[in-house]
């Protein structure tokens, strides 16, 4: 059974292994074992406060954990609300008009404007699974899993949820759009400004330039990756564009993958899931799993996972290994929703 959990201080040696998995462009899951630390403190001190009921720049972390051998095979982040004194940047992709009746030529001439929001919206981020687990719909529940969460507490998220998706980067940390405009500001490579960007983002307000870029004067190579995902990306936006998101017009600033958002109460998770009953406890095991259960324990604020389910008048009955995992009983009140939108 693969459970989905807040990180725990426990985790962080699990999670440095996670994060040796990973490649460039995955900015919040380095391999520091001082950040991953401080990131952890940082997410459980959020989860501490949901009581408090509105967002002020918490850091969430879920790990996937395989209950069978205690492995962590993924990551999966929320942040309340961005901005604050480390604000949010991104180019916005605007379109100017330059005309002369003389010549009769009108020309319509895309451009990028920094963009600099210190009063942000909730982003989601530090998605990951291990390839062990990649190929099952595991991906699927764990990216998911973060909506069931916000659909339970919506009122310590902002009503805005944007998501960064990784841009074009090949294997060696090269990315075209970083080399056009970037470095030539920065004179650092991309791996390296995208992991400082982690730590301390006044680097950024130093030195990005502020005037609008022309894109036509930009290289092919790097006109082309504009709003493009990375390969291995694309199952990722295609889920969360299933879940109500689209594309802002806004690309990242480094590397310029696209950002995508969708208002938080039109997610269909947020609008469709709904709390139940625990009827049942039955002894078959969960096949393939068709829905999202979701329950908080005195131990544990959030515990998810994708299971079958059996819906009555009264309530759902819950299989053993789900109920287990989860760590009810019945009687109590859950969290349902389904893996994926009904047809028609």
């Amino acid at each position: 059974m693969m459970l989905i959990r807040p990180v725990a201080a426990s985790d962080l040696d699990d999670l440095l292994k996670l994060a040796g998995q990973t490649s460039f462009g995955l900015t919040t899951l380095p391999r520091d074992a001082d950040y991953l630390r401080q990131r952890i403190a940082e997410s459980e001190e959020g989860f501490g406060r949901l009581a408090d009921g509105r967002p002020r720049g918490e850091g969430y972390l879920l790990v996937l954990e395989e209950t069978d051998t205690g492995r962590l095979l993924g990551t999966a982040g929320i942040v309340s609300k961005v901005g604050g004194f480390e604000p949010f940047w991104a180019y916005r992709i605007e379109t100017s008009v330059h005309e002369s009746k003389d010549l009769g030529i009108r020309k319509e001439i895309a451009t990028l404007h920094l963009v600099k929001e210190h009063d942000g919206p909730c982003e989601i981020g530090s998605m990951f699974l291990h390839p062990d687990a990649r190929g099952r719909g595991v991906g699927r529940t764990l990216s998911l899993a973060r909506f069931l969460f916000i659909a339970e507490h919506p009122q310590c998220f902002d009503e805005t949820v944007i998501a960064e998706m990784r841009g074009v980067i090949d294997d060696r940390g090269h990315s075209d759009f970083w080399d056009a405009v970037g470095k030539h500001f920065f004179e650092i490579d991309f791996p390296r400004a995208d992991y400082l960007s982690i730590l301390n983002k006044r680097f950024i307000a130093d030195l990005m330039p502020q005037h609008p870029i022309y894109i036509p004067l930009l290289p092919a190579a790097a006109q082309a990756v504009i709003g493009q995902v990375h390969e291995q990306t694309r199952p990722a936006l295609r889920i969360l564009e299933q879940e109500g998101f689209a594309f802002t017009g806004m690309v990242d600033i480094f590397e310029a993958g696209p950002i995508v958002s969708c208002p938080r109460d039109s997610l269909r998770l947020v609008r469709t899931s709904r709390q139940v009953t625990v009827t049942a406890v039955t002894r078959r095991m969960t096949d393939a799993a068709d829905h999202l259960v979701a329950s908080a324990t005195a131990e544990t604020p959030f515990r998810c996972c994708g299971t079958t389910l059996e819906e009555t008048p009264e309530g759902i009955r819950l299989p053993q290994d789900a109920a287990a995992a989860l760590g009810v009983r019945v009687g109590d009140t859950v969290r349902i929703g389904k893996l994926r939108e009904e047809e028609g």
